[in-house]
């Protein structure tokens, strides 16, 4: 990162003029009004939180002054998206964009890096056949970043294949850039985690694709990166980011799931059966005690009923970790390297190693009383065929992203939904911050005039929908839309059992074609309904967030029923028990914050630019009909409301004629300034 450099900068306001007009847009005051809070954010460091509704351009809106601060201050600015697609809109699109334009302004060029996990880039020492082959899965720390759905057609051998030979040849190792993209099962056979990297002792660490784009991120102005990265940093290891000053979270509504996920360990029989495997295979030792362990430990969790264990392991469960703690403590002495080496064996051992520490701080993590004090959720889970695994995660988030993610740090939040029941108060809460003097709010409404460009109809006749999917009721509500419509429509279901019968049943009873969530790739499903006036899709959580199809080709926008977790979840049951037990109406803060929150990403996907018009269905009655639904609305964007099926229908038909018979907007001609993920 170059140093501080004494020439003017333009001002915020002046730097995002120059910005919006080198992209022939128009000056909005909702933007640049998050622009100048968000550069006092940076300067003032008091987190801000930032509700943009789509259209906002809010990516400028804190690009730019994140640009500003740290090219004129030397104060690198760490920028996270939760979607690969909206990492590559800044990287490729917002980030040069906002650079260009600022050139001859700013004293020096932003030097820009992009930061992801260790496993999402190609291992030269392990293609090179510095690694024994992968036998299976094991323990994995970094999740997996999202990456394009492979061909159902190609086979792994054949993915194998492809994916060594493009390892051979790529100037980046980014998992992302191979397209089409391959399984993971695949990909671990070019990769390795940042637990099985044998660092200094690689002979090609020169060339390793993961240590140079750590090298770019110490040197760069602004880094982009994920919220599994951030999820890695508040589980424990802030060092996988770089030294920063200020850091910006887009898509804020999923930093608490990604970080508890990235907190979440898993524990069972197999998994320490492959882990005494690999020992035995890769460091030459047998530690007959954790094989031993893998088959109590098996017998002793198959003893387990399903479902949550609210005061930590059982006895007989609590005596098997015991000694598997015990167990991977000898193996990890007994596997200790002696130095030098840099071959496969040293891969293999190094594995073997990573492999029983991630066992024995799961096996630690059990035995300690985090569970007992609802610090963590310990619950069984089991699978289709029988077997059983046990997974620990933490209760709450808030202290570990406060402490390790936030503090000394400018932090900005922003999201299109970050507001619940119309307040930021709950999104501040599970991040730790609990003092409404201590954070600032601001709210940037969409461009959009939400009462004359949608309809949010809600069927209240309905009867409540049932947890497997609508009723013949609701069937026959869906097929009077989609006919009214002649298709055109997004349908968001609660599960996909609900989304296959809803397709299957219009399939059956209209001529209307329906896309459904599995038949293909996501990416080639969401082309396949933007490109057919008369095509729907159906699908579920994949489609309620991130589905950018703007124009009359998605006129109707079907939820199926409103989107509460389930009651058996146990985090949701553990989070629950705390709220009431603190005063607070568990079924509000828990269930219908989770649920106000994917209702408005869902709604959000019907109006995407200034000429879009449609109708949001809401086939669930109790919206309309129970305490909490008010609570619920508070969370949608404000369209017109009705709960009259013939209004819906009467506009659907007038959209119906303009979108299939040529009379609409043109559905491919939105500007990018109007695009805003």
């Amino acid at each position: 990162m170059a140093s501080a450099v004494t020439t003017t900068a333009p001002g915020i306001d002046a730097a995002l003029d120059l910005v919006v007009a080198d992209r022939g847009g128009q000056r909005r005051e909702g933007q640049h009004a998050m622009a100048r809070a968000v550069g006092e954010a940076l300067e003032g460091r008091t987190p801000l939180l930032v509700e943009a509704g789509t259209g906002t351009g809010k990516s400028f809106a804190y690009l730019v002054p994140a640009v500003l601060r740290a090219v004129t201050k030397s104060e690198r600015v760490v920028v996270s998206t939760a979607t690969l697609a909206l990492q590559r809109q800044i990287l490729t699109k917002d980030l040069p964009a906002v650079a260009g334009a600022l050139a001859d302004a700013l004293p020096r060029p932003a030097e820009v890096a992009l930061l992801k996990g260790w496993h999402n880039y190609a291992c030269k020492h392990k293609v090179s056949g510095g690694y024994p082959e992968e036998t299976g899965a094991l323990f994995e720390l970094e999740p997996a970043a999202e990456h394009p759905a492979t061909d159902g057609d190609e086979g792994l051998g054949a993915q194998v294949v492809r994916v060594r030979e493009w390892a051979a040849e790529t100037e980046t190792g980014d998992r992302d850039e191979l397209v089409p993209g391959v399984g993971d099962r695949a990909w671990r056979q070019v990769s390795v985690t940042k637990m099985d990297c044998i660092g200094q002792r690689c002979p090609l660490l020169a060339e390793c694709f993961p240590e140079r784009a750590r090298v770019a991120a110490k040197e760069a102005d602004v880094v982009v990166t994920n919220h599994a990265m951030l999820g890695i940093a508040a589980s424990g290891s802030p060092n996988v980011l770089p030294e920063h000053h200020a850091l910006i979270v887009d898509e804020a509504h999923e930093l608490v799931g990604r970080s508890r996920s990235a907190a979440t360990a898993e524990l069972s029989g197999p998994s320490i059966d492959r882990t005494a495997r690999m020992v035995r295979r890769h460091a030459g030792v047998v530690v007959a005690s954790l094989e031993e362990c893998a088959q109590q430990l098996a017998a002793a969790i198959i003893a387990v009923p399903p479902g949550r264990l609210p005061d930590g392991p059982t006895p007989q469960l609590t005596e098997v970790i015991t000694l598997l703690a015990a167990a991977c403590r000898e193996a990890l002495s007994a596997t200790k390297p002696s130095g030098g080496g840099g071959g496969a064996g040293d891969g293999g051992v190094q594995m073997a190693r990573s492999a029983l520490t991630v066992a024995l701080e799961i096996a630690d993590r059990l035995l300690s009383d985090n569970v007992a004090q609802r610090r963590d959720v310990l619950w069984c889970d089991e699978r289709s065929d029988g077997s059983k695994r046990l997974f620990v995660a933490p209760l709450e988030v808030a202290g570990l992203v406060a402490d390790h993610l936030f503090a000394d740090h400018a932090v900005v939040l922003t999201s299109a939904t970050l507001r619940i029941g119309g307040q930021f108060t709950p999104a501040a809460h599970e991040v730790g911050l609990h003092d409404p003097a201590g954070y600032r709010e601001l709210e940037v409404p969409a461009p959009f005039d939400y009462g004359k460009q949608a309809i949010r109809y809600v069927a209240r006749a309905l009867p409540t929908p049932a947890a497997g999917g609508g009723g013949p009721e609701a069937l026959a509500e869906i097929v009077g839309l989609l006919e009214a419509s002649r298709g055109g429509c997004l349908g968001l279901f609660s599960s996909r059992r609900a989304a296959e019968r809803a397709a299957e049943h219009v399939r059956e009873v209209t001529d209307l074609p329906v896309l459904c969530q599995g038949e293909d790739s996501i990416g080639e499903l969401v082309r396949a309904f933007r490109e057919d006036a008369e095509a729907s899709l159906f699908g579920t959580l994949s489609l309620w967030q991130g589905v950018d199809v703007a124009g009359l080709t998605n006129r109707l926008v079907i939820i199926d029923r409103i989107p509460f977790p389930r009651p058996d979840d146990p985090v949701v049951q553990a989070r629950s028990e705390v709220a009431a037990s603190r005063g607070a109406n568990a079924f509000l803060s828990v269930s219908a914050a989770h649920a106000a929150l994917l209702l408005a990403q869902g709604t959000g996907r019907l109006i995407r630019a200034t000429t879009d018009r449609g109708v949001v269905a809401i086939l669930d009655s109790r919206i309309a009909t129970a305490r909490y639904g008010g609570f619920l609305l508070r969370s949608l964007p404000p369209m017109w409301p009705t709960t009259d099926p013939a209004v819906a229908r009467s506009a659907l038909r007038r959209l119906a004629q303009e979108a299939v018979d040529g009379a609409g907007v043109d559905r491919t001609s939105r500007a990018e300034s109007d695009v805003d993920a």
